[in-house]
């Protein structure tokens, strides 16, 4: 289906405002970055391609990131491969400062958490969209969106809790 000059400046509007934020998002799936800026290029093309059944341009924002966690998703799937660490996350873990070990915690707890929850988690924390926007990213309603970040929260507060216990034994 052929895009309109419009809708193709929206698009690309859209997407130029959310570069970053899109690729934080799939690479809190796929954890390399390369894979990452890969997901981000694909859910471009597929953004492109399938722009044309997009009803509402003033839920592009959402229709575009539910594109890119789709398309991590996928990518995930198709790879199923061991997560390797990227150079500039080895060379954090490798300076060793002080501040960096909260948010090795952090991302280690985040890693175990099932993707559903991680999501919801990468979504609402890390991209600081609401409730009803995640929703729409998901495509669950609201109130599921609600009961699955509450119950990750527990399970990152306990699996952080967990953590601290073992190196204070």
């Amino acid at each position: 289906m052929k895009m309109n000059g419009k809708l193709e400046k929206l698009l690309i509007a859209c997407i130029t405002e959310h570069k970053d934020n899109v690729y934080r998002l799939a690479y809190s799936y796929v954890k390399n970055s390369e894979d990452a800026l890969d997901v981000v290029q694909n859910a471009i093309h597929k953004a492109f391609a399938s722009a044309g059944s997009l009803k509402d341009t003033a839920s592009m924002k959402s229709w575009f990131y539910r594109i890119v966690v789709n398309t991590s998703l996928d990518f995930l799937r198709k790879h199923k491969k061991i997560q390797v660490v990227d150079e500039i996350t080895m060379e954090s873990y490798a300076q060793g400062s002080e501040d960096a070990y909260p948010n090795i915690d952090l991302e280690r707890a985040l890693d175990d958490l099932p993707t559903i929850y991680r999501s919801v988690i990468v979504l609402r924390f890390f991209e600081d969209l609401k409730i009803d926007e995640i929703a729409e990213v998901l495509q669950e309603n609201s109130s599921t969106i609600k009961t699955r970040l509450y119950q990750a929260l527990r399970l990152l507060r306990i699996k952080l809790i967990d953590d601290t216990l073992e190196e204070v034994n």
